[in-house]
């Protein structure tokens, strides 16, 4: 297998969109409402986890009772999805899918962010076209990536798992891949800090440049 025939799964949040000031704002705005201190983002980093009620109990000691979740859920995406209106995208992003389109090679988008906010927002970003694919959560979800990536890839058609490299800032995404038998490489840009990705035992980078030309090595 070469270069040709890879395909590229992005992640979106914290990996193609660069939102993760609007995370640290619309998580601290969440912990407010049920008088948790505020969070810096190295604290952040360091802590997240999926499934997210994980990373409170990291951060409380406990888990979160079944109302502190719904009120710290609620208000997270009521802070979040307003500032990230205002989100560019990562560095260098929008030029690399238009060039591995150009290409005429193969890529798809996989968020855990609702479908029906996600297309909206790729598509004023203008880059929607630069996938075969974009899928969002549908329905609830808090237990991560897997069984989301398993209904993308059959939605592929025809797209064999070892010709898939994810392109993603969390672990759940390395997580993700193996579930389904592809790679991935992970980008220290969103929500983990390295150490934390280095733990998922896959190739980390510091731009989407380096995870793009390493994901293509992985594929040769």
């Amino acid at each position: 297998m070469g270069k040709r025939d890879t395909h590229l799964v992005w992640d979106w949040n914290g990996t193609l969109l660069n939102d993760i000031d609007a995370v640290i704002g619309a998580t601290n705005a969440a912990f407010e409402e049920i008088g948790l201190e505020p969070i810096t983002l190295a604290r952040y980093r360091e802590l997240y986890c999926v499934p997210v009620p994980l990373f409170y109990e990291r951060l409380m000691g406990r888990l979160p009772t079944e109302a502190e979740w719904l009120v710290m859920d609620e208000a997270f995406h009521r802070h979040y999805w307003v500032r990230a209106e205002v989100c560019g995208l990562a560095d260098g992003a929008a030029e690399l899918l238009a060039a591995r389109q150009a290409a005429g090679l193969t890529q798809s988008l996989l968020s855990l962010a609702p479908h029906e906010l996600l297309v909206p927002i790729v598509r004023r970003h203008g880059i929607e076209e630069r996938f075969v694919r974009v899928d969002g959560r549908i329905g609830e979800s808090t237990s991560g990536k897997a069984e989301h990536m398993v209904r993308h890839l059959v939605a592929l058609e025809g797209v064999a798992p070892e010709r898939i490299v994810v392109i993603g800032d969390a672990v759940d995404d390395a997580v993700a891949a193996a579930h389904v038998g592809a790679r991935a490489v992970l980008y220290t840009g969103g929500s983990h800090s390295r150490a934390s990705l280095a733990a998922a035992g896959v190739p980390v980078v510091d731009t989407l440049e380096e995870a793009v030309a390493v994901a293509e090595e992985l594929a040769a």
